[in-house]
């Protein structure tokens, strides 16, 4: 499976390809490089988004899941940029429980491209984060999309 890694300001991470689509975003470096017109499109767009140039990508992703968890991820991608939404409203629009939402959302193999960090608590509290060093990433990448857009941080109220 061809991968890349790239430097960002949250440390290496790795972009994998399989069938022309992307299938995940790992913290750390990879061990098999391969610089494909895909996975360096997908480079250029993060580095973008990272410069605060761009807030959403477009890229064909293809995450593995069941179709629950599917169905979550997607959901997670009409988030828009700079806003957040609770795994309450989440829930609702599934017809599900929060937990299970919660458990889908901890699993997306393709974070900030699927933007598992745009989903909060319903009583606004950050929560948690799998991805780089838990909350702190997730903090960071919300702070990013705020001052990207210019607008108030969603889980803060500020303009940042």
């Amino acid at each position: 499976m061809p991968q890349l890694s790239l430097h960002t300001p949250l440390g290496e991470i790795t972009i994998s390809e399989e069938d022309g689509t992307i299938v995940a975003l790992d913290w750390g470096r990879g061990s098999d490089q391969e610089a494909t017109p895909l996975l360096k499109e997908a480079r250029d767009q993060l580095h973008d988004y990272f410069d605060g140039k761009r807030v959403t990508f477009q890229l064909p992703l293809a995450p593995y899941g069941s179709p629950f968890q599917q169905r979550v991820w997607a959901a997670l991608t009409r988030i828009p940029a700079g806003e957040t939404r609770s795994y309450l409203d989440i829930s609702t629009e599934l017809s599900s429980s929060p937990r299970a939402v919660g458990q889908a959302n901890g699993r997306n193999p393709i974070p900030i491209l699927i933007p598992c960090h745009r989903v909060v608590a319903a009583n606004g509290a950050l929560g948690g984060y799998s991805g780089g060093d838990g909350p702190p990433t997730k903090r960071y990448l919300l702070d990013l999309e705020a001052r990207a857009l210019n607008r108030p941080d969603p889980a803060r109220g500020t303009l940042l």
